[in-house]
């Protein structure tokens, strides 16, 4: 008979020092407003596949995309403003 074992790793694969740092959450924080333009311009393209986009459907890909292009300018301009940024 064998018997199945798994490792104490693959169970615990998440333990404490593995939690995200304070700057990776401070990150994350700046990025919110893009994750969420993305997450509507997601919704607004999901909605439309599988019909024909209507001239409602058209109006709210396009602010969507607006929404994520604005965001993603924000993002590089303070990236861009910060001595040491991400450019």
């Amino acid at each position: 008979m064998n018997h199945v074992v798994t490792l104490q790793d693959a169970v615990t694969a998440f333990a404490d020092f593995m939690e995200p740092t304070d700057a990776e959450l401070d990150a994350i924080e700046h990025e919110w407003p893009l994750i969420l333009a993305e997450v509507d311009l997601l919704d607004a393209q999901i909605t439309t596949l599988d019909r024909v986009p209507n001239e409602m459907d058209a109006r709210r890909l396009r602010r969507a995309r607006n929404r994520v292009l604005s965001a993603r300018c924000v993002l590089a301009n303070r990236a861009a403003a910060v001595p040491g940024g991400a450019a």
